[in-house]
């Protein structure tokens, strides 16, 4: 795997991990949801289009790949549905847009103590091991996915008598399952963490308090949380956390800039590298960046997942070079803000769109650092 030193993310053009689910998958998915179509065959035009988008990715040049979530109906969901004792609920809080259009959402649940059923992504990566020719990625949901959502009623009455203990029990799941990837050749995980991001948004952190909750005791439990699952990994192994506002269907969670999590987040979490929301004036500025340590990298990320408009590639060498005032040059990479499809409907974009924005990532990074 491509790694140019310490405290370098692992390559220079990354992506978030989720792509645009093509027609046939889509309606592969309804119709197995439906009993329409058998287990084998809905399995064969998930391997078909993982295939085909394989191909894109290696097309456009990245140098890194994912299987584009493509046998998820949502980032999180095949955490949920091969751990026993987490359920779904909907969601505290709701995705909106810039016209005020809002839109609810289910979120995990705790029923009881949680435990792995079998692997969550191993199967994943086999296939994309055995199938693509550049380095495959893992993405897995981050541990406060399983806590934010529902706030004081994360689980069932009597099941927790407090968070730490849930997030005690979450962290052996994650270390298994980072434990078998690491035995399988996996040499990158990516963390997706939106609760920390929420928690840079003055009205998310409000709504918080008003849950009587602390905002702060949060940010710094789910830093713990991160830290305790991913702490067994294989030494090789380099983990990154993708910090999301959220993204449903172009639609957002969260605003706000980093600063009132990043000297916590950046310098005390064990990962190696941040891909980082920069597309929109929502994100902040880049000057919190000035607290990731000199052992850690930042992956930016300056193109839209959301919008079909293409940036020009001197406005993300502008923004780069904006970024390098906090943070050295080197320690820097490139990529879109978020996934393009996080659950299986996608963002408001074709695939044409999404090759277009994955080859100008890659047009980025080679103008500016010469590789991807």
């Amino acid at each position: 795997m491509s790694r140019s030193g310490l405290g370098c993310p692992p390559f220079r053009a990354d992506h978030i991990g989720s792509l645009l689910r093509p027609a046939r998958l889509r309606e592969a998915y309804r119709k197995h949801a439906e009993g329409r179509l058998d287990d084998g065959e809905f399995r064969r035009v998930q391997d078909e289009s993982i295939s085909q988008v394989l191909r894109l990715q290696q097309e456009v040049g990245l140098a890194v790949v994912t299987d584009g979530e493509f046998r998820r109906g949502s980032y999180w969901s095949r955490f949920v549905e091969l751990t026993d004792g987490i359920d779904v609920r909907e969601a505290r809080f709701r995705f909106r847009d810039e016209h005020g259009h809002e839109q609810s959402f289910t979120a995990p649940h705790v029923v009881s103590t949680p435990h792995r059923r079998r692997p969550i992504c191993l199967d994943e990566f086999a296939f994309l091991h055995d199938t693509a020719a550049a380095t495959p990625k893992i993405t897995m949901p981050s541990p406060s996915t399983m806590h934010f959502w529902r706030g004081r009623e994360f689980a069932e009455p009597g099941v927790y008598a407090d968070s730490a203990s849930f997030f005690s029990d979450l962290a052996t799941i994650y270390r298994a399952e980072i434990a078998d990837l690491g035995r399988a050749g996996c040499r990158y995980v990516q963390l997706d963490e939106v609760a920390l991001a929420m928690l840079c948004d003055p009205e998310a952190r409000e709504r918080v308090k008003a849950d009587r909750l602390d905002p702060d005791d949060l940010v710094d439990l789910y830093i713990e949380a991160i830290n305790s699952a991913i702490a067994d990994h294989p030494a090789d192994m380099v983990i990154g956390v993708h910090m999301c506002r959220g993204n449903f269907k172009g639609r957002y969670l969260a605003e706000g800039g980093y600063e009132s999590v990043a000297e916590k987040l950046f310098q005390r979490a064990r990962a190696g590298h941040f891909l980082l929301e920069f597309d929109t004036p929502r994100a902040g500025d880049f000057a919190p960046l000035r607290f990731v340590p000199a052992d850690k990298g930042v992956v930016l990320g300056l193109v839209s997942s959301k919008v079909a408009q293409l940036e020009p590639l001197d406005l993300l060498r502008r923004r780069i070079d904006e970024a390098s005032r906090y943070i050295n040059l080197d320690r820097l990479a490139v990529s879109p803000q978020c996934g393009f499809a996080s659950t299986v409907a996608g963002n408001p974009v074709t695939e044409e769109v999404e090759r277009a924005k994955l080859a100008r990532v890659v047009e980025a990074a080679r103008t500016v650092w010469g590789t991807a």
